[in-house]
């Protein structure tokens, strides 16, 4: 009777109308699952990109609009010379993909500290911004050089700068300072690769967020999951503090 029941739970019809408008991903295990299967870690990170293709192409076809993924971190930088410049690299091919996401429907944003990307991959992410402009499908949130802390302390230091009147300040101000201030409230965010923390992620974005922990690895994820998120999503009792 468990084994049915847990079955029929897992296998449960998406309901279409209540579909998640902003997910975001904390794309974590690239590396683990290279040394998983003997392999180079730095594999694991462009095996990681695949699986980023695999969402967006489910969530165009479910319809979800909003999209972000935890690209790179400002804590990031601590790691080899080798692989930040592996990643960097890996950004700045994201324009080899741009044709394919023009035909997505999807707009590109970065968001993060340009000034600590890499120059040439900045210019082609940013290439990639304005070729695909003019999407309506939906919007894709690439989270590089972010931290959630760093990105609310440079919000502040911009609103010192600018003289504003503190009385004046309000929720919606605030994130316009944020590199992070077109995207929608997040409604959930899922990490892989079974850690359960949320590591400075969109944490102005994300005060009533649902959390969801997977324990699959990044590069393993595929459209099956996505599915599974939605499914998690539409069980969840979401309160707002009212």
């Amino acid at each position: 009777m468990g084994i049915f029941s847990i079955f029929k739970k897992k296998s449960a019809k998406i309901d279409m109308e209540h579909l998640p408008n902003h997910l975001a991903f904390i794309m974590d295990g690239n590396r683990r699952w290279a040394r998983s299967r003997g392999l180079p870690t730095l594999l694991g990170h462009r095996e990681g990109v695949e699986a980023l293709k695999r969402v967006v192409r489910r969530a165009k076809e479910l319809g979800i609009k909003n999209l972000s993924f935890y690209c790179f971190s400002t804590e990031n930088f601590k790691r080899s010379d080798e692989e930040v410049k592996y990643l960097f690299d890996l950004f700045r091919d994201v324009y080899n993909y741009v044709d394919d996401i023009v035909k997505s429907g999807y707009r590109v944003h970065v968001c993060g500290d340009r000034e600590m990307i890499r120059p040439d991959a900045l210019k082609n992410l940013e290439a990639v911004e304005e070729k695909t402009s003019k999407g309506e499908n939906g919007n894709i949130y690439l989270l590089i050089a972010y931290g959630g802390r760093h990105d609310i302390i440079r919000a502040t230091q911009q609103i010192v700068k600018d003289k504003v009147d503190p009385d004046s300040i309000t929720e919606e101000s605030f994130k316009q300072y944020l590199s992070t201030k077109d995207m929608p409230d997040v409604d959930m965010i899922v990490r892989t690769s079974g850690e359960n923390r949320i590591s400075g992620f969109l944490l102005y974005n994300m005060a009533y967020a649902e959390l969801y922990f997977v324990n699959k690895h990044w590069p393993s994820f595929e459209a099956s999951d996505v599915d599974n998120c939605v499914r998690e999503f539409q069980r969840r009792n979401r309160r707002f503090g009212g």
